[in-house]
């Protein structure tokens, strides 16, 4: 397979740097690196600028969002804007395949998963017969990597369309699981 498409990488800053830097250094022959990076937004900005930053500056041109879940994943606001910004399809920001990767942090047994432990907007497009994002544990294998970044670009045009009906943080949220 020789499909390498513009990844954008939501994760949890403060927690999940090492991953998302190793992952990026690991990956590199399979995929271009879209993210935002500590620095590129400068702190004090209006959240709406930068909601509208995220998704004009790195969103608008990557073709799939690729969230690496930790523990504490979940609760970021800004992982759930860029999902938000992810999912839509407008004129000038086309909508972006899905996938979550659950990080060795986030550890639970093979194929089991507690979805209140993952980013709602995530969670809410896991479900189905044919869900519109995937997930998946950590792997080491670049090719098996590029496959699940392929079939999320590939999904990302076809019904059935994203859920996105949730409402966006207004703050981070805090505790061990979400409810509804």
């Amino acid at each position: 397979m020789s499909d390498r498409h513009r990844v954008f990488i939501s994760y949890h800053h403060a927690l999940d740097q090492a991953y998302r830097d190793q992952f990026a250094r690991q990956f590199a022959s399979v995929v271009v690196d879209w993210s935002v990076r500590i620095g590129d937004i400068p702190d004090g900005l209006a959240t709406e600028t930068i909601r509208q930053k995220i998704r004009d500056e790195w969103l608008r041109d990557s073709t799939v969002t690729l969230v690496l879940v930790g523990r504490d994943t979940w609760q970021r606001k800004h992982v759930d804007w860029e999902i938000d910004s992810s999912l839509r399809n407008t004129q000038f920001n086309p909508r972006s395949g899905l996938l979550g990767i659950l990080l060795p942090t986030n550890v639970r047994p093979p194929g089991q998963y507690d979805p209140h432990t993952l980013p709602p907007r995530l969670a809410d497009n896991l479900t189905g017969l044919d869900p519109f994002a995937k997930l998946y544990a950590w792997s080491d294998n670049a090719y098996e990597v590029q496959r699940w970044i392929h079939e999320a670009f590939l999904r990302r045009d076809r019904a059935p369309w994203p859920n996105n009906g949730r409402d966006s943080f207004g703050r981070n949220w805090t505790g061990a699981r979400w409810t509804d």
